[in-house]
């Protein structure tokens, strides 16, 4: 197999693990709408960002 096919062959794996991934996120994102988190993953990000800033001031 030469390089080019080597890289195409590469090409289509990573673009197949983004889409399994952009699809995972998504699937989290609404169920985390489901139970209460008006924005998803934004709310959780900021919940987490308040209790590690409490933890540590600093940060």
């Amino acid at each position: 197999m030469d390089q080019l096919s080597q890289m195409h062959q590469e090409l289509a794996r990573l673009e197949f693990v983004n889409d399994q991934l952009q699809s995972e996120r998504a699937y989290i994102h609404d169920l985390l709408c489901a139970i209460g988190f008006p924005e998803g993953l934004k709310t959780i990000a900021a919940i987490a960002n308040e209790v590690l800033s409490e933890e540590d001031p600093q940060r």
